[in-house]
């Protein structure tokens, strides 16, 4: 048997450590104890529009979608057909650092639930056959003669659909404007004239560039004994002496150092905006969870300050809607505070939050508030350590974003340690005015 570097980690609330084989290959495969009647495989792998260019952008979601079509062993539409009909659920996402693939589905009264969903997953995982009559032949958007339509049309219209959403295009309007040169900037989904043309040879290319071993962690979330069914995992994700890959590092934007505005405008009735700033590396654990308090605290739900300033207090509200999100990437995470306002006071609407995001910098937050997040945050962990589905994403997470699930361990510990200090220093050092870049939507009326 090859050599393997075995590892645990004490993993919060469940009552296993999980243990992570390192292979000679690269691979990483990762075993989280989770009684039950179900369990969940999924594989993580290190790509996802950090690795594509203005050339190819779109291109790992598209691959996503295609890697359901078939394999050397198994047809186009058989791998869900299976799973599902014996009550699993079987998806794929795609996002800035990582694509991944997951199996939730019942254990059964023996191992074949477990053995064919292995082969079946990773079959996928490693021979996509990515065949031309799956992905459709090329055409051009303004001139469209296709009889048959095939996945670059499911893809094409999921990107159209997208585009009439104004929360969509307000994000994309700040999100592009935040960076310099990374590659965080381009949208996740891509564009309908790249994947209308992108040939079947640029995408198995770019498969075999990313799917390598040393970027693939398969995660194994259930009641199984990791030494009865760790050779059936190695046995099934034999890679056949597929070489690693030298992923790229990218420099790390720094804000801005002027508030920006960036206007569009569409076919809506109300106005629509977004406050956006860099953040700090998911791997820097303490401000990323300081990050994340700030962002429970100003805008998540009725009683964050956001809300409560500028939709309930006011007798004549300019809001419809306000909140925020923190979002945890690889190079640096993105802070952002959206809200959906009465166009007439787009003025109003701005000054309002800058006097908000004011208040928090030069007041800081109240004991009372950091007891709360505290709470919020240690529950919402404990609620996804309920569900084998949860708690590998979870993993999957720590793993390929951050680069070692130790990290969760961390992630608990420093949320006791974080002071009212902690906080209000995080708020000065990134939520500054001037290190905002703010999208605004408005109605195609107000255009003049």
């Amino acid at each position: 048997m090859e050599n393997i570097k075995k590892t645990q980690v004490n993993y919060p609330y469940l009552e296993k450590p999980v243990v992570i084989y390192e292979r000679e290959c690269g691979h990483k495969i990762v075993f989280a104890y989770k009684k039950g009647s179900l369990f969940n495989i999924s594989s993580w792998v290190k790509t996802g529009s950090i690795n594509e260019n203005d050339e190819n952008n779109g291109i790992s979601h598209f691959l996503e979608h295609l890697m359901f079509k078939g394999t050397s062993k198994h047809k186009a539409g058989e791998f869900d057909r299976t799973l599902e009909s014996r009550g699993g659920i079987v998806n794929a996402a795609t996002w800035k650092d990582y694509t991944f693939y997951y199996v939730t589905i019942p254990k059964g009264n023996d191992d074949k639930n477990f053995k064919d969903t292995l082969e079946l997953h990773a079959d996928m995982m490693l021979d996509p056959v990515i065949p031309d009559c799956e992905i459709g032949e090329p055409f051009d958007l303004n001139n469209p003669h296709i009889t048959k339509k095939r996945e670059r049309h499911v893809v094409i219209e999921e990107i159209r659909m997208r585009k009439d959403q104004p929360w969509t295009k307000v994000y994309n309007l700040a999100n592009a404007n935040m960076y310099t040169s990374h590659p965080y900037r381009r949208d996740t989904i891509g564009s309908a004239e790249i994947i209308s043309t992108i040939s079947r040879e640029t995408v198995l290319d770019y498969y075999k560039t990313h799917y390598t071993p040393n970027n693939i962690t398969t995660i194994i979330a259930g009641d199984f004994d990791p030494d009865e069914v760790l050779p059936m995992i190695i046995e099934a994700f034999d890679f056949k002496g597929r070489q690693n890959r030298i992923n790229e590092q990218y420099e790390t934007d720094k804000p801005k150092q002027e508030t920006r505005i960036f206007e569009e405008y569409s076919k809506i009735n109300t106005g629509f905006l977004m406050y956006g700033y860099l953040g700090s590396p998911a791997a820097d654990i303490k401000t990323s969870t300081v990050l994340e308090m700030l962002a429970i605290i100003l805008g998540e739900g009725q009683s964050s300050r956001l809300y409560q300033e500028l939709i309930e207090k006011p007798q004549k509200p300019i809001f419809n809607l306000v909140s925020t999100d923190f979002y945890h990437f690889r190079d640096g995470g993105t802070f952002f505070i959206q809200g959906n306002f009465k166009p007439e006071f787009k003025k109003e609407a701005i000054d309002s939050v800058n006097e908000q995001i004011s208040k928090l910098i030069n007041e800081g937050i109240t004991d009372y508030e950091l007891k709360k997040v505290k709470k919020k945050l240690k529950s919402g962990f404990a609620e996804n350590s309920e569900t084998v589905s949860d708690i590998a994403e979870t993993i999957g997470f720590y793993m390929t974003v951050c680069n070692k699930l130790e990290c969760v361990e961390e992630y608990i510990n420093s949320i006791d340690l974080i002071t009212k200090e902690d906080v209000n220093s995080v708020a000065k050092q990134y939520l500054q005015l001037n290190n905002a870049t703010i999208s605004v939507l408005m109605p195609e009326s107000y255009k003049n």
